[in-house]
């Protein structure tokens, strides 16, 4: 996806400021009006320039530069009026926020500067940074950056049904990308526009982080989650996740995300109540985002690339958090070698998620006995070692365990254990079922369910219920997709 909702604003010229002393002042604002004698005081004994942004008249007896237009405030970084700069061949050299009289003599090189006035007064807000107008200078003097390519829509033209005609959609609504949506979703990342984050399978185009943000602002995002979803597209299109199998296969799997770290916290990422549902925006336009890359940017289509038999609504977008705080275990990003308290995402491929029932069960024994039952039926009780899983144990399941003392390691031991099956149980045949492994494997003793390091368990879910869920993986290995986990860069 390459496309925005709006005009072509050519690359501005940034006004260069001249050698010497520079003032940013306005009339509207008590402190310049404070430090207008100062300034022609300054005038008077060494080069001033004064650029005004409300007022060329001001202050009265100087003959100041005109900055209605805002340009030289916004691109040299004003906030606040008055500020004070020392210009010199290698740049900008000095800056001073306001009235301070100490450091305005040290930049002049003047002293006894303001003599009656107080030493200090803070300034007032650069209209370059007026909340009511920033993301149109933003738009104006900014624009150049974005290189997508712009789509001008017909007066007539509605951008939702725009966006469903020509396929940018997932079959919801998307938000139109303007350029003053973009740049905005742009600031949530310290990477540059151009950068190349991936190349993006089936189509292997290029994706820059420009890119990204234009799909992060269709799916809803916020500019605080960007960094989530640039980490989540790098780690969808490594040779290990496979994006483009996952995409091709007749199964119902997609990807899965897990975030961990403090970022899940700072954006009010779900990992409570409802965790895998509706509601909360950072977990479900986070999702949506990637798919939205791959569907945009790669190509990847349902009926075309995308050859799901069913799928399910987690193609859509399926992201959350996990709940490290009420967690009796390390978080998943450890298990992973990250960390705990590093902020990171783990893609897993994954179908949707399924309830595990267990209202009885006060021992780790019993309720391990339900998890590891439940376990087994992962896409069929007959197939091996074939597929991976994600145990998501609620808390009250999870306080059973902590209870008991059985700490992470524990319990997935003993699951390994109850997954033990005899080989004459999973053969083709057996049980009157034509599915199963090859004849051969019928004198095996045992064979695990799960190959070494294919059950994965998260802590998350509502603290009323004893419930947990499972999420059943696509194929795994050098045929399928390995779960993948990057430390999440600002």
């Amino acid at each position: 996806m390459a496309a925005s909702y709006s005009w072509h604003v050519p690359q501005p010229l940034v006004p260069q400021l001249p050698l010497g002393l520079v003032a940013f002042v306005k009339r509207d604002c008590p402190t310049c009006a404070l430090v207008a004698p100062v300034l022609r005081e300054i005038a008077a004994q060494r080069e001033l320039t004064v650029i005004s942004q409300d007022d060329p008249t001001f202050p009265e007896g100087l003959s100041s530069v005109d900055d209605t237009s805002l340009a030289a405030s916004w691109n040299h970084h004003i906030e606040t009026v008055p500020t004070l700069l020392r210009i010199e061949n290698s740049g900008e050299t000095d800056r001073v926020v306001g009235w301070q009289r100490a450091e305005w003599e040290a930049v002049t090189g003047l002293r006894g500067l303001g003599q009656g006035l107080p030493d200090w007064r803070p300034g007032c807000g650069s209209l370059s940074v007026d909340p009511t107008i920033a993301a149109d200078l933003a738009v104006r003097f900014n624009a150049h950056r974005l290189k997508a390519r712009r789509v001008q829509l017909a007066e007539l033209d509605d951008d939702m049904e725009v966006a469903f005609d020509r396929g940018w959609s997932d079959g919801l609504p998307i938000v139109p990308p303007t350029e003053r949506r973009v740049l905005a979703m742009l600031e949530g990342t310290s990477r540059h526009p151009d950068e190349v984050v991936a190349v993006v399978p089936p189509d292997m185009v290029e994706c820059s982080v420009e890119k990204v943000a234009i799909n992060a602002v269709m799916a809803g995002c916020k500019p605080e989650y960007l960094p989530i979803v640039l980490t989540a597209v790098e780690a969808a299109c490594t040779d290990e996740f496979n994006i483009h199998g996952l995409l091709a296969t007749t199964m119902p799997a997609g990807p899965v995300l897990i975030v961990n770290g403090p970022i899940r916290r700072r954006i009010g990422m779900c990992t409570g109540v409802n965790v895998f549902g509706q509601g909360n925006r950072a977990n479900n336009t986070i999702g949506r985002a990637l798919q939205l890359v791959v569907r945009n940017v790669g190509g990847g289509r349902p009926g075309e690339v995308d050859r799901a038999t069913f799928g399910n609504p987690g193609k859509i977008s399926f992201c959350f958090g996990e709940d490290e705080e009420g967690s009796p275990w390390t978080p998943l990003s450890a298990d992973f070698g990250i960390p705990a308290g590093t902020d990171a995402v783990t893609l897993f491929p994954g179908e949707g998620p399924r309830s595990v029932v267990d209202q009885l069960s006060r021992d780790p024994e019993s309720l391990a006995r339900t998890f590891a039952v439940n376990l087994r039926t992962v896409h069929h009780p007959k197939l091996i070692m074939v597929f991976d899983a994600i145990l998501a144990i609620g808390p009250e399941h999870a306080r059973v365990f902590a209870d008991a003392g059985w700490d992470k390691a524990k319990l997935l031991s003993r699951l390994h254990e109850l997954l033990q099956v005899p080989g004459e149980e999973l053969v083709r045949g057996a049980g009157g079922i034509a599915e199963g492994v090859p004849a051969a494997l019928a004198g095996a003793a045992a064979l695990p369910k799960f190959r070494p390091g294919g059950l994965l368990t998260v802590h998350c879910g509502g603290r009323a219920g004893l419930f947990s869920a499972i999420i059943g993986g696509w194929a795994n290995g050098s045929i399928g997709s390995q779960p993948v986990i990057k430390e999440i860069k600002p």
